[in-house]
């Protein structure tokens, strides 16, 4: 007798459905390839790397196998990694992964030119690179009939339907690490229920970063198997970083203020509402600090949109000092922090400057560098926490707590709710309407360094209790390999 599930639906009945979605979503997968190639045409025209290797997208690979006859003892773990983000998150289980697996062969995949670029810098002797296929059944097929990992790694929220199938059909444990799943993604998932659903139950396992995460994965059908924290906890921010920054604060005459992680939008608004503090300060409405002795820094999320912010910043009426020059400056021991002269104070004498700059114009620093927020985040007295003043979610925070740098954050942290909350209630962060909000905040802080100062050790006590999560993540990897492959305990 068939078993009936509620609402009167039998579960063969329910299986029915999901494998004929599957079956549709699988071929409009198919049908989409040519737009997946145009589209990474046009990105290419900007970013090269995406038209690297278009072929292994769709199955077809140059790459060599990991898994064969001459390395059958040999573990083969794959991890995907979408973006640069992901694959820095990734980077931080390689030690421990390594040292608990000497003969551990990884496969790294990933689906943007910065994750490529970031996953390359990881790879060991053995070690393949490639794109994750295209998730259609052909290509995801030709991925893992090639490469035939024991073991898949999804980092943080990457859960894909045929993907999950093939590897069900294949018998590989497919796990979902470090995973998050904020409140607009669960609402998708559970209206497109026949096919997420069979997703993420037919992960092997999920190990979720807080405990909403977790409730919302169970939601749509995992079986959340830990709830461990965040991996961005457990890293450590470059020290060569961190002493360069240090070093370059005794050449600051002002505190530092910066946009961190920016998107579009925020930046014109930022310069706006500094604007504005100007102009009251000018017509005798001080704010708590003066916003002329305060160094004002961008740093956009996106290296893509470095150029188009620093013709924004020109185009607002101010000096636009890219990485390279203050950097430099800095660097040669000299004093980068220009003057910051409102309109009504400009020089009539001289008013061009070094390089054949207007230096009466206001100065704003453009941290236009990759792999630099560590740097950053230690030069900064306060920062401003991007994607968090649009309806983006916000970025993440953990990597300014690791620095000690307070925060302020806007409305929308909804990518990364509970840890926002948690910061906020540590004191390590504050939480404000608006950005207009948000530079008076900055200013408060910089005006009461008391309370500044214990904002910094809120950081460093928030950071340290939130770590822990890269030992039990590569525990949960090894117990999924086969028993043979797993390390001998003696």
């Amino acid at each position: 007798m068939m078993r009936r599930m509620s609402g009167g639906v039998t579960a063969d009945t329910m299986r029915w459905y999901e494998q004929l979605t599957l079956w549709c979503y699988g071929l409009g997968m198919r049908w989409a390839r040519p737009l997946l190639r145009r589209k990474l045409a046009r990105r290419a025209v900007a970013e090269p790397g995406y038209a690297h290797d278009v072929p292994a997208r769709f199955g077809c690979y140059e790459a060599p196998a990991l898994h064969s006859r001459s390395h059958a003892d040999q573990p083969c773990i794959w991890i995907h990694a979408v973006s640069l983000g992901e694959a820095r998150v990734a980077a931080l289980l390689l030690p421990t992964l390594r040292a608990r697996l000497p003969t551990v062969r990884l496969l790294f995949t990933h689906s943007t030119a910065t994750g490529w670029a970031e996953g390359t810098c990881h790879l060991r002797a053995g070690d393949v690179q490639t794109w994750l296929p295209w998730d259609d059944p052909s290509a995801v097929s030709g991925f893992l009939a090639h490469f035939r990992p024991h073991v898949g790694i999804l980092m943080e929220t990457e859960v894909w339907p045929q993907l999950v199938q093939g590897c069900v059909s294949q018998g590989i444990p497919l796990a979902l690490a470090n995973a998050r799943l904020n409140e607009k993604s669960c609402r998708q998932a559970l209206k497109l229920a026949w096919l997420s659903r069979p997703a993420y139950a037919g992960l092997a396992a999920v190990w979720a970063q807080t405990a909403t995460d977790a409730q919302r994965l169970h939601a749509v059908g995992a079986v959340v198997r830990g709830v461990w924290g965040n991996l961005k906890f457990d890293a450590q921010p470059d020290p060569a970083q961190c002493d360069q920054a240090r070093q370059w604060r005794r050449n600051l005459t002002r505190p530092v203020v910066m946009l961190a992680s920016s998107r579009a939008g925020e930046e014109i608004e930022f310069i706006r509402q500094i604007s504005a503090s100007m102009l009251a300060q000018e017509a005798q409405r001080p704010a708590h600090f003066d916003v002329q002795k305060v160094q004002w820094l961008i740093v956009p999320r996106h290296p893509q949109r470095f150029d188009e912010v620093a013709r924004l910043i020109e185009d607002q009426g101010w000096v636009c000092r890219r990485r390279a020059d203050w950097g430099a400056r800095l660097a040669a021991g000299e004093s980068a922090s220009l003057p910051v002269l409102a309109a009504c104070e400009r020089p009539q004498s001289d008013p061009m400057g070094t390089n054949g700059i207007n230096e009466s114009r206001p100065q704003l620093w453009l941290g236009d560098s990759l792999g630099e927020m560590a740097l950053y985040y230690s030069l900064a007295d306060v920062a401003l926490l991007g994607g968090s003043f649009e309806s983006l979610g916000g970025q993440n925070l953990i990597e300014a707590a690791a620095c000690a740098c307070p925060l302020v954050l806007g409305p929308h942290t909804f990518n990364f709710a509970e840890a926002s909350e948690q910061a906020v209630a540590s004191g390590a962060a504050q939480r404000v309407g608006n950005m207009g909000e948000a530079v008076k905040a900055a200013l408060h802080w910089l005006a009461d360094d008391a309370a500044r100062q214990a904002a910094v050790q809120a950081t460093r006590t928030f950071a340290q209790s939130k770590q822990g999560a890269t030992d039990l993540t590569v525990q949960g990897i090894v117990s999924l390999l086969p028993a043979a492959l797993q390390p001998q305990h003696h």
